[in-house]
């Protein structure tokens, strides 16, 4: 049996050697003038970009083919207004519509034909055509449904004119009126769900990188073998570099949260910041596994970095970021959860977005705790099956 005193002295001399080892990572860090810029970049700059580029269609050029060249045919081509489509003016026949498509010069073609006032006015059916440029699928099938909406909206106008009814009287007329409300995120803002969505990502990439360059850096300098000459067993090697990086990307997080989150896009953050920071540190402690054992194969920086991506994007892939979860297949779907991704981003939008807390997200949690284990266990086990 082991005396409480020398029980208490091995506490203090391994915790001293812990606090020792994490400090030496985190001025080597302080030292590295480019891994201090692309966490600064990532951060802060990366996001906030992110958080710039939307997905909802906006000034999309729109072309006219006007073969009518009536009041009729003008009021239809100018409710193609701002600030979805923009009137890119007229161009005298298809050829011209369909070269303009295939460079760029215009999202879709509006194809009035010949005699659409007088098929109006008669009552008889007509019929115009909208071609759209789809090598962007998304902005594709906006700018096909907008234009669906807005031929319907003006052909239900003409019909109403021609029956001689108001648009106030059908106020009077029993009608099924379809409402409805947007949970989370009302306006459907796409800067508060790219920048999250970015920064979600940027912390897996970090969480894998800097364990592995803290790792392979001292291979490169020749380091690793005076450590391990050490009386300094291997966890004590490899935490103190897991718990100095997952300490800067927690800095880093708190600053992208702070000034372009919160910030520059009023993101609401509902839920609690103390569960969101220790779910994330939970996460980077998971994905620093892979980090780790990257490190043991690689042999220098740019190999680790070029394996990082081979295990990065199945991760991204599989965790819903890009890609929903209900539009990949069965199989996919189960792949996702050997995904540490997929379940950090559904305790982050919980979290900053709806305000979840521990009763909701208990399950998630236990399944990135068993993943982190697991695979935390497998790098440290690989790097000192390396080094026997």
């Amino acid at each position: 049996m082991i005396s409480d005193d020398r029980l208490r002295s091995r506490l203090g001399l391994w915790l001293w050697r812990f606090w020792a080892m994490m400090l030496k990572e985190l001025i080597q860090f302080g030292r590295d003038g480019l891994l201090v810029f692309a966490i600064a970049y990532l951060f802060l700059f990366d996001t906030y970009m992110a958080g710039n580029v939307g997905m909802n269609l906006k000034n999309a050029v729109v072309v006219a083919i006007d073969g009518d060249h009536s009041t009729a045919s003008r009021e239809l081509i100018y409710r193609f207004q701002p600030p979805y489509f923009k009137i890119g003016g007229e161009v005298p026949d298809g050829r011209e519509g369909q070269r303009l498509l295939d460079n760029g010069g215009a999202l879709a073609v509006l194809d009035i034909p010949p005699r659409f006032e007088h098929d109006l006015l008669i009552g008889k059916q007509t019929a115009v055509q909208v071609q759209v440029d789809t090598a962007n699928t998304v902005l594709g099938f906006l700018a096909a449904s907008y234009s669906a909406q807005i031929i319907g909206q003006y052909g239900f106008d003409q019909a109403l004119a021609r029956l001689g009814v108001s648009a106030s009287a059908l106020d009077n007329v029993p009608t099924i009126r379809n409402e409805y409300r947007v949970w989370y995120n009302p306006n459907q803002k796409d800067a508060w769900f790219m920048p999250l969505s970015e920064l979600l990502v940027v912390i897996t990439i970090m969480s894998i990188m800097l364990p592995a360059a803290a790792a392979v850096r001292e291979k490169e300098r020749g380091t690793i073998e005076q450590l391990l000459v050490t009386p300094l067993s291997a966890l004590q090697i490899l935490l103190p570099k897991v718990v100095a990086m997952t300490l800067v990307i927690l800095l880093g997080t708190a600053a992208s949260l702070l000034f372009v989150l919160h910030g520059a896009f009023d993101f609401p953050m509902k839920g609690s910041l103390a569960l969101f920071f220790t779910v994330t540190a939970l996460y980077t402690f998971t994905t620093a596994g892979l980090g780790l054992y990257i490190a043991t194969i690689a042999r220098n920086l740019a190999q680790a970095a070029l394996l990082a991506i081979l295990v990065l994007l199945p991760m991204i892939f599989l965790s819903g970021a890009w890609t929903p979860p209900e539009a990949m297949p069965a199989g996919l779907r189960e792949a996702m959860h050997l995904s540490p991704l997929y379940y950090f981003i559904e305790m982050g939008y919980d979290i900053l977005l709806k305000g979840a807390g521990l009763d909701t997200l208990w399950d998630s949690l236990l399944g990135l705790a068993l993943l982190g284990m697991t695979i935390f266990g497998l790098g440290v086990w690989r790097f000192k099956r390396q080094f026997r």
